[in-house]
């Protein structure tokens, strides 16, 4: 790996790769230092240790979503509009011409968006004034196919020569399968809203992982760093090999238990799949995601709360979990019911190590203990890291 170090010329004023001057073999080492400590409790009360991070082999061009705010020109920019990214702390624009992490292409589409913008004399938002219409875009290339989505978020329905718009996006850059316009009329920091209008294609793009084909919409939870993703399943799916029947909470749009049933069919295994996932369009997704797979015979995907769900399951069970809550982790009633229906094993990955640590205690108190921890480098040049703990009952 080496003790190679990257350059930015606004990394600095960015932030996004705030570790970026670190040499990526350091950076991995600082990671694992602070996952020992963080799991040196659970490591000493279950005898096992954390095993070494998982990194990537070339940390760069890792990010399959890309996004940029626009804001009206200025006197600097000759009066064209501003794309870029927020300076740190701050919501004023630095322009940035590439971008080292994000994947091939996807910030080319980005800046023409502003310029096609420009050409047309569509405003962009004012976020001082609450007014203009173009709010943000988000680009999402494939990483093993060759689609990419692109969603233009405005400040209303009504997007001025939106055709001619999509037209010239498209000529230059023909590789843009669908474009989709979400609307986001509220005063907020969330780049999204709630409604979407397909301006071409279909409105949606596809990817794949770990073999599966999954559907990706605007507002779809799907990882940016698929290779590292792959790495991430593969692991939670060492973990639950060998069962019979599993539950996927916190499903979303079903990848793991998809992945999950997949593996096991290509082993002549069956596995039952149950996911439970409260957003409605995410259960949809999961649902046509299973069917594309041809694994419909082997999933199910639930719209409901996954503490309440279980709680009425009075004659569930299950051989296995997996859960992949959010950054504030999952909940003690969660937890509870998960003792209850007494899985053989848990796969818990995590996108904060720090929660998940508090929400192992909970388990582990009932009955099980960790076997395996293993830390995952989804966002190579950041602190972040993923984890995943895999637990069996004693």
């Amino acid at each position: 790996m080496g003790y190679k170090t990257y350059t930015c010329p606004i990394a600095k004023r960015c932030g996004g790769c705030e570790l970026l001057a670190v040499p990526y073999e350091l950076q991995l080492k600082r990671k694992q230092h602070a996952m020992e400590e963080l799991f040196a409790e659970v490591s000493a009360a279950d005898e096992v240790s954390v095993e070494p991070i998982r990194g990537m082999d070339v940390p760069l061009a890792y990010r399959y979503k890309a996004a940029t705010p626009f804001a009206p020109g200025s006197r600097a920019t000759g009066g064209r509009m501003r794309c870029g990214f927020y300076e740190r702390g701050t919501h004023r624009i630095v322009f940035c011409k590439e971008c080292l992490v994000e994947a091939k292409g996807a910030r080319a589409i980005l800046r023409d968006v502003a310029r096609v913008a420009d050409e047309l004399h569509i405003r962009a938002y004012e976020e001082d004034r609450g007014r203009g219409v173009l709010r943000h875009a988000v680009v999402r290339v494939g990483y093993a196919t060759d689609e990419v989505l692109l969603t233009l978020v405005t400040n209303g329905p009504d997007l001025p020569r939106a055709t001619e718009l999509v037209h010239r996006l498209r000529k230059r850059h023909p590789r843009i399968t669908s474009v989709v316009q979400n609307i986001n009329d509220r005063r907020t920091n969330a780049i999204l809203g709630t409604r979407n209008r397909t301006l071409f294609g279909v409105g949606i793009m596809h990817d794949r992982l770990l073999g599966c084909t999954f559907e990706i919409g605007p507002t779809s939870f799907y990882q940016t760093n698929p290779a590292q993703t792959e790495v991430l399943y593969q692991l939670a799916l060492e973990g639950i090999d060998e069962t019979s029947s599993l539950l996927d909470a916190y499903c979303g749009t079903g990848t793991i238990g998809i992945c999950a049933a997949a593996a096991a069919k290509r082993g002549s295994r069956d596995l039952s799949v149950v996911g439970v996932e409260q957003v409605s369009n995410a259960v949809g997704c999961a649902r046509r995601n299973a069917r594309a797979n041809d694994l419909a015979d082997f999933c199910r995907f639930v719209c409901a709360d996954a503490t309440s769900w279980m709680g009425e399951q009075r004659r569930a069970s299950f051989d296995a979990v997996v859960l992949d809550p959010p950054r504030a982790g999952s909940t003690p009633e969660f937890l509870h019911g998960v003792v209850q229906l007494a899985p053989q094993r848990i796969a818990y990955v995590s996108c904060n190590p720090t929660t998940q640590v508090r929400d192992l205690a909970i388990l582990r108190e009932g009955s099980y203990r960790v076997n395996r921890i293993i830390p995952v480098d989804l966002f190579p040049h950041t602190k972040h890291v993923e984890c995943v703990a895999l637990m069996s009952r004693h």
